[in-house]
């Protein structure tokens, strides 16, 4: 019989895409600590800090959805890029599973675009929509909280993009102090 977190999934800030995020994944993670149970929490941490070619992660239909997205995204990705090289894309390929012209157009939209945090945006964003439909009618179970915890995810990645000092990774990577 799967869990209802209501009151905990009620209390949790709203997330909108591009905006701050409201804590850090460690926070959210000593949110639910006394809420979830601990087989629900192990799959929610893993859902965030896992590869997405991770077996055990499978156990979920919308993981399942989730990965299976990232790797068709992914692999629409490598062939723009194999094409521009003029490199054979099957050596770099993982798993392809279906054809989604969607996709594919995201992918080469993003690819085509010549301002590379842009095209970063416009990949996360798909990915956040993504996240939205594969959600709709899971409002209170453990898999509302996966969805919360990849979106967190990703507003965590672009808090430290906009937040980066970039004269200091620019002096890193020049190789000065």
């Amino acid at each position: 019989m799967p869990s209802y977190y209501t009151y905990l999934i009620s209390s949790l800030p709203y997330l909108i895409f591009n905006s701050s995020p409201p804590f850090s994944l460690e926070d959210f993670f000593d949110t639910c600590l006394y809420s979830v149970s601990k087989v629900d929490l192990r799959k929610v941490k893993e859902a965030v800090t896992a590869s997405d070619y991770q077996v055990s992660l499978k156990d979920t239909p919308l993981l399942r959805e989730w990965h299976h997205f990232n790797l068709v995204l992914r692999n629409e990705l490598v062939r723009a890029r194999s094409a521009r090289m003029k490199a054979d894309p099957l050596k770099y390929l993982r798993n392809e599973a279906y054809f989604s012209a969607a996709v594919r157009h995201v992918a080469m939209t993003a690819y085509r675009n010549q301002n590379i945090l842009e095209a970063e945006k416009s990949l996360d964003l798909e990915r956040w929509r993504f996240l939205d439909e594969v959600s709709a009618g899971h409002y209170f179970d453990i898999d509302s909280l996966i969805v919360y915890a990849l979106k967190l995810k990703i507003l965590i990645r672009w808090d430290k993009v906009y937040n980066t000092n970039s004269e200091m990774v620019l002096k890193a990577a020049l190789g000065r102090n």
